[in-house]
């Protein structure tokens, strides 16, 4: 049999999450677009060898640089901006909104690539907005340019990451392969003291980058996520004001805002329309709610009264701990927030490597 060799494109690639999957499944990532600076910074920062178009992917032209030999599968892959598409988002979720439309982008590359594979990745909510619009228009153009689609939505628990995230997967090959999507690994779902009980203690306000981990492995799952490193990095913790840090102390695992005493929510105009998410304390022996915009909905640690650290949101996305976040916590934040989880990403890869021989 001839070897094949996988080389992968990554389009809206944010810090990489998306790409560590590709790699750890097989596959060479040449390139990666994405126009956010400090995004791009943490991704060439952890992918030195991969080509980064640091800019608006409506001005890129990747032509010869990922050139496939008669031995190569091409697989474009990457998540059009989603934002728009969130159930949490009411008022730009529609067709004014300029970057949904981004996804012809992604069709554009598609048509100049012709790639053996496409991968689009989004939310669920892609599904329900505007009646399907984007998310039929997507499939009906990948169709017309020869791709056989198959979708799915894939929950990241289901597949080794200790968090509730469902996203779509629009899988399209170019060879006519019915693509079947990846059956569950998890026989019991990891939780987030699975995820996070060896990292190190921290205070509201923490801003050590490096630290020694408070234990030795406790589980195979963290043996694995930092099988190449000998500290914790990134323990970087939001500095919350006294009040919220009040507020804090209030709520059990599982609980949010609710459990508030009224005294302490006077600076809000009104407190009863608070969404459930916010103010929310996991639970240690439970995956994780959505590690979102977690600094926004105030996601408080499991057992400590503070937000939870840039590491452990990672742990909780499954990124490994060799993975080094860079710009302000702000932006650390948002980058660990806004990725595909690795350890997803990683079996939708495997399954196409497995498909293709």
């Amino acid at each position: 049999m001839i070897k094949k060799n996988f080389i992968g494109i990554d389009l809206f690639s944010g810090a990489g999450g998306m790409s560590i999957g590709a790699i750890s499944a097989g596959v060479d990532v040449k390139v990666a677009v994405e126009i956010d600076k400090y995004a791009a910074f943490t991704y060439q920062a952890n992918h030195p060898n991969t080509t980064l178009f640091n800019e608006d992917v409506r001005r890129v032209k990747i032509n010869g640089i990922c050139q496939a030999g008669k031995n190569d599968i091409k697989i474009l892959f990457g998540g059009p901006p989603c934002q728009g598409f969130s159930t949490s988002n009411q008022k730009t979720r529609n067709k004014l909104n300029v970057n949904n439309w981004l996804f012809k982008e992604y069709l554009r590359l598609t048509k100049e690539q012709n790639p053996d594979w496409v991968i689009v990745e989004n939310v669920k909510g892609i599904v329900e907005t505007e009646n399907g619009f984007f998310f039929d228009k997507i499939n009906t153009e990948l169709k017309k340019l020869g791709y056989t689609t198959t979708h799915a939505i894939l929950n990241a628990a289901d597949y080794g990451v200790p968090q509730i995230r469902n996203r779509v997967f629009i899988v399209g090959s170019l060879h006519g392969i019915n693509y079947e999507f990846p059956k569950s690994t998890s026989k019991k779902y990891l939780t987030v003291s699975d995820a996070i009980s060896d990292l190190p203690r921290l205070e509201n306000g923490a801003n050590t980058h490096e630290l020694d981990y408070q234990n030795i492995a406790q589980n195979k799952y963290q043996l694995s996520i930092r099988k190449q490193s000998k500290k914790a990095v990134n323990n970087l913790v939001t500095a919350n004001a006294d009040l919220i840090l009040k507020r804090y102390k209030h709520i059990p695992q599982g609980g949010n805002w609710e459990n508030i005493p009224v005294k302490l929510m006077g600076n809000y105009k009104d407190y009863t329309r608070c969404h459930t998410g916010i103010y929310h304390r996991l639970v240690a022996d439970n995956p994780s709610v959505v590690i979102g915009n977690y600094r926004k909905n105030m996601l408080i640690h499991p057992t400590e009264d503070r937000g939870l650290s840039v590491r452990e949101a990672a742990r909780i996305q499954s990124f490994p701990d060799n993975f080094h976040f860079h710009g302000s916590i702000g932006f650390q934040q948002q980058q660990v927030g806004n990725s595909v989880p690795p350890l997803l990403a990683k079996a939708v890869f495997k399954k196409i490597i497995e498909s293709t021989f």
